[in-house]
């Protein structure tokens, strides 16, 4: 008997959870919203949370087996979400109805680097954005300009010394050695190779930041948790490493600005104003006031070295893949950074690189079949009746959309799987519609540091090619696999390539 009422109570514990894991899987159903059916727990990403796929892979699937639906129903975990298709939706969710979906909805610990730029709510965000957009001005990358040409030179002096010994490289490592020299210089003033001992360091942290925790799903099951319970998205490692190099940074300059005309320099000119307050928008508007507090620059801080490391590196990698591959692509960019640079004297000024235009197209196309964060998301201030459809968002809702879903739609861009940077003639471009591309994000709150990223990206590019080519080595993938453990799609075991000096300098 006591077997039985064991078995009972034990049956009637498995069917209450799975009653409360299941509770909220009609919510769509009822509302005639088609999508994929959710599974106990996991909702729609039982794949990406087991670490089977990249989160953005689970969605760009979804977008293709709907390809008739301008909105999906999805849950992620037990959350309802919409999964957004349709690309003039997307113009009202990202543009015309931006004030409606300003907040990402991934907020955590104010305390935990949650302050920054990528992650703040809106109010904030719109504090932050309006004080350090300047700092991406033309003026300003052009005066970080010999930082990044410094560091490349640096990185093309390693690479032939080990084509001395060997050919074949991981591209993405050999790549994340100027990713991390640069932004570490751009931002901090620091010159990694001669830090020894922190270079480790820095990588760790990048793994650290990237590598999926189980955080993130928590706060899917229970959106804004996250911040209620005072915990962050990061381990304490990575918080308690920015805000130690920030202050570090800060005592060395004794507080105040120099000359090295760095990220952080800027952010001290801004920091002795003690506050920041936001523009204006419109005369009636409430305007928010923000102390520039050490936590708040270390959380800029930990965006920008995030940003300008990881995503930089692996966008690159796939450019050199892609240009191995396809020889005549590498032939053509080789000849246009040739003959730009003998236009420009041999120097690599900001002038040269916004000469090379072929330059721009091959990144564009790199970033078409490879857009690094997936999915986008954006959470509703209101409710909010989508444009043309019955369906209404609640307040507090989040919606989704995956850029790699849209890259590789044929409607869009015919022959997708194939590389080619013609895509991006600006005949051909401008008649797509502006949503067709958003590998930075798109509106009011797109990527702040694209400038950045790539000048940053042209010049190591500029430099590779000026001494190098790369092939195809055995050990070459024939399709990219991506991480499934990795919060940003990147390759899940390097990139290996042939990289060589040049033939036509060796006659």
């Amino acid at each position: 008997m006591a077997v039985l009422h064991l078995l009972v109570g034990l049956l009637v514990i498995f069917l209450s959870l799975y009653y409360y894991f299941t509770r909220t899987f009609n919510y769509w159903k009822v509302r005639n919203v088609v999508g994929p059916k959710p599974k106990a727990f996991f909702g729609n990403l039982m794949e990406s949370a087991l670490r089977r796929k990249n989160m953005g892979i689970v969605f760009k699937e979804i977008y293709f087996n709907y390809p008739n639906e301008k909105v999906v129903g999805v849950y992620r975990m037990t959350t309802p979400c919409l999964f957004i298709r349709d690309l003039d939706l997307i113009k009202h969710i990202m543009i015309k109805d931006f004030d409606c979906f300003e907040d990402r909805g991934v907020e955590f610990s104010q305390k935990g680097l949650g302050l920054n730029l990528f992650h703040a709510d809106g109010k904030t965000w719109r504090v932050l954005r309006s004080r350090f957009t300047p700092l991406f001005t033309s003026g300003k990358l052009k005066n970080m300009l010999y930082l990044l040409t410094e560091r490349g030179d640096k990185l093309a002096n390693y690479v032939g010394q080990l084509c001395e010994s060997r050919t074949e490289q991981n591209i993405y490592s050999l790549v994340q050695r100027y990713t991390m020299a640069t932004i570490s210089a751009c931002a901090f003033g620091l010159d990694v190779e001669t830090l020894n001992d922190k270079v480790e360091i820095f990588r760790k942290i990048d793994t650290l930041i990237f590598q999926t925790n189980y955080a993130i799903e928590l706060d899917m099951m229970y959106p804004g948790i996250l911040k209620q319970i005072n915990k962050s998205l990061f381990p304490t490692e990575v918080n308690d490493f920015f805000e130690n190099l920030v202050k570090t940074v800060i005592a060395q300059r004794n507080g105040m600005p120099t000359n090295t005309k760095d990220f952080m320099d800027l952010i001290l000119e801004l920091r002795q104003q003690k506050v920041i307050v936001e523009n204006k928008r419109k005369e009636n508007a409430e305007q928010h006031i923000l102390e520039l507090t050490d936590s708040i620059i270390a959380a800029q801080a930990f965006v920008f070295y995030a940003a300008g490391y990881e995503t930089s590196a692996t966008t690159m990698s796939f450019l050199l893949y892609e240009l191995a591959k396809n020889t005549d692509v590498q032939d053509k960019l080789r000849n246009e950074i040739d003959e730009v640079l003998n236009n420009h004297k041999g120097e690599v000024t900001y002038e040269a690189l916004m000469d090379m235009k072929y330059m721009k197209k091959v990144f564009d196309e790199t970033l078409r079949k490879y857009p690094i964060v997936e999915p986008l998301q954006r959470n509703a201030k209101v409710d909010y009746q989508l444009p043309g459809t019955d369906v209404t968002l609640k307040k507090g809702q989040t919606v989704l959309m995956s850029p790699i879903g849209i890259h590789y739609d044929p409607k869009y861009y015919p022959d997708p799987e194939k590389f080619d940077p013609e895509r991006f003639n600006p005949e051909i471009a401008g008649s797509r519609h502006p949503c067709a591309y958003f590998p930075f994000g798109i509106g009011p709150r797109n990527c702040i540091g694209e400038r950045f990223a790539k000048l940053q990206s042209r010049v190591c590019i500029t430099k590779l090619l000026s001494r190098f080519e790369v092939t195809t080595s055995e050990n070459t993938v024939k399709n990219i696999q991506y991480s499934p453990t990795r919060v940003v799609l990147g390759p899940n075991y390097g990139i290996y390539l042939n990289i060589s000096p040049r033939k036509d300098l060796q006659r």
